[in-house]
């Protein structure tokens, strides 16, 4: 059967012609020669700083069985090279540009937002609170929602563009977060970053990475992010990003019914550099089977059947006769 479907969706304000992204850091310019630019939904640029920085010390990745686990650092080379260098890159395409940024505090990410919303070309940002926040003893400022609510009413403050706030797996009440995200001025939410992971190398007995701990991501995530896009679409009325071993059509569909509006793609591009396009095609036409006119339609429709008797014995004892 043969039917147009409308992949297009919409993002805190940014129309989105599908809803299939890179995950920011796992992106670089020179994946034009493996696939075409112009079908993406949207660019996600590695995550920028103020400063210049060189990144964690070696080694920085390791494989794991359905996974990777990198703890790269964040290596920038700061706004004049992004403006002057990297942003030309994307200029001659027509996708939407997400710039992904990260500071150690509050005003820091509220001054980076405020130049780089200035500068033409740039259509939202996405803001890195799951990197360690110098505020609060090196943990992530997505760790608590009250430093959450802090910088994104910063962020709020200092851009007019759409603002999505990156949210980190690494914390008990993840909804929480995300809620604080929304009341302080989020456009959405990308649930989520990587897992806090490590390995030990038996030949020598010492940590596998140079920074001893780093990010677990890839397909051995998928079902734990999962779970939190399904419970941060519940809890919030914003748009919900779901980032974490997406490498299928059917790992994006899955994401999409937990409530994701759209999906990020990290560790499987490493894999196979055109892993997006083969998503956004297998999206299609996993919508054309099941005669889905609108990939929207998709979103939050889990079938989530309550049990028809909730009131168990063992929670209302019967009374001993």
């Amino acid at each position: 059967m043969s039917m147009n479907v409308d992949l297009s969706v919409d993002i805190g304000g940014l129309r989105l012609r599908n809803p299939v992204m890179p995950a920011s850091g796992t992106f670089a310019e020179g994946l034009e020669k493996v696939m075409d630019f112009n079908r993406l939904g949207a660019f996600v640029t590695k995550t920028i700083t103020r400063e210049l920085r060189t990144g964690n010390p070696l080694p920085r990745v390791v494989e794991q069985p359905g996974s990777l686990i990198n703890a790269i650092g964040i290596p920038s080379k700061g706004v004049p090279y992004f403006v002057n260098t990297t942003l030309p890159h994307y200029r001659p395409f027509d996708t939407p540009l997400v710039v992904s940024i990260s500071a150690p505090t509050s005003e820091g990410f509220a001054s980076l937002a405020a130049e780089l919303s200035a500068v033409p070309g740039i259509a939202a940002i996405e803001a890195n609170i799951s990197c360690p926040n110098i505020e609060e003893d090196g943990k992530a400022f997505a760790m608590r929602a009250d430093s959450t609510e802090r910088v994104t009413k910063a962020l709020r403050a200092a851009t007019h563009l759409p603002l999505w706030v990156k949210l980190t797996p690494n914390t008990g009440n993840v909804p929480e977060i995300a809620l604080a995200a929304e009341a302080s001025g989020a456009d959405a939410v990308v649930v989520s970053n990587t897992i806090l992971a490590m390995a030990i190398d038996l030949k020598t007995f010492k940590p596998s990475l140079g920074n001893i701990m780093g990010g677990l991501s890839g397909a051995a995530i998928k079902p734990i992010v999962l779970r939190q896009v399904f419970q941060c679409a519940r809890a919030v009325r914003i748009p919900v990003i779901g980032c974490g071993g997406i490498s299928t059509a059917e790992d994006a569909v899955e994401y999409m019914l937990a409530g994701a509006s759209a999906v990020q793609v990290g560790t499987a591009t490493f894999l196979q550099p055109a892993a997006m396009t083969t998503i956004i095609d297998g999206l299609r036409t996993f919508c054309m089977r099941r005669e889905i006119a609108r990939v929207t339609d998709l979103v939050g429709g889990v079938v989530v059947e309550e049990a028809d008797e909730p009131d168990l014995a063992w929670v209302d004892p019967v009374a001993a006769s």
